[in-house]
């Protein structure tokens, strides 16, 4: 079954992945800003970061039959710097018509500081000056609800912001209400550590359907797994699931809610179908 991973970071993955990924039918991925494992020292950093994401890893992907997108912003564990936050705003505009950017993200909140929400809310005002799309960070365990609330209320309050550009990504099973019932798109995280396994995220999708919710692995350079999407396919079906509710949640959804940028397009190849393998 033909697959979008809405959430990964193949920056920190090997071509092997990207390999893995094409051969189990990911036909498409995107890729928000993340932070590195370490702190930035200096703005220069993001703006060769920027240019690998618009790049360097369009290219790697496409090698592979895969279509690469990404979302730009100083992600949520720097956020507290607003020195630093300030100078990447700056930079983020150099690359926003690179073929590839969907929007900003993931933006969001880490230890939910008055700091981090500032910079979060100006990310905001960033996306709102060109109508973008948001892709959201919910901050891990303890922190999460009050995170997801303090930036559920932030927009909200927005007039100006559309709930349906907005993707807030990492719920969980004392969040997924809150984010859904304010109309706004929701990711399931495929996670081992500090997100959700395959089987509570198929739990939420039977107990709250699947209208808004898409499924990512984050694969990034932690303990994860580039081809948790299928793994997550496989839970589907040993439980019943047709295919059709399979597809709608890990192709259809993410296809929907990224379709609201106009650089998003499919190219509908069958799985493999262009595959030149490096």
């Amino acid at each position: 079954m033909q697959y979008i991973d809405l959430h990964c970071h193949m920056s920190s993955r090997t071509t092997d992945d990207y390999h893995m990924m094409a051969l189990t039918g990911c036909v498409a991925i995107t890729e928000p800003s993340f932070w590195a494992g370490y702190d930035s020292c200096t703005p220069d950093y993001f703006r060769d970061y920027f240019h690998r994401l618009t790049d360097y890893e369009p290219k790697r992907a496409a090698q592979y039959g895969i279509q690469h997108y990404a979302w730009l912003c100083l992600n949520p564990k720097e956020a507290e710097n607003r020195e630093m936050a300030k100078a990447v705003l700056k930079i983020i505009p150099e690359f926003m018509d690179m073929p590839n950017i969907l929007g900003i993200g993931e933006i969001g909140l880490n230890r939910v500081t008055r700091n981090e929400l500032a910079t979060f809310i100006d990310h905001v005002e960033l996306a709102m000056q060109t109508n973008e799309l948001i892709h959201i960070h919910t901050p891990h365990l303890e922190d999460k609800y009050k995170g997801t609330k303090v930036m559920v209320d932030t927009l909200i309050s927005d007039k100006r912001l559309t709930p349906g550009r907005v993707m807030l990504d990492h719920s969980e099973e004392h969040t997924i209400e809150m984010i859904l019932g304010n109309g706004f798109w929701t990711g399931l995280t495929l996670y081992p550590t500090t997100k959700v396994t395959h089987g509570r995220a198929v739990d939420m999708i039977e107990r709250y359907g699947t209208e808004r919710i898409c499924v990512a692995s984050a694969c990034d350079w932690g303990p994860s797994h580039p081809i948790a999407v299928p793994e997550f396919i496989a839970e589907m079906r040993r439980r019943g699931h047709s295919e059709e509710t399979i597809r709608k949640v890990v192709y259809e959804n993410p296809a929907e809610f990224l379709s609201q940028c106009p650089k998003f397009k499919l190219k509908h190849t069958e799985p493999g179908a262009v595959l030149r393998f490096a």
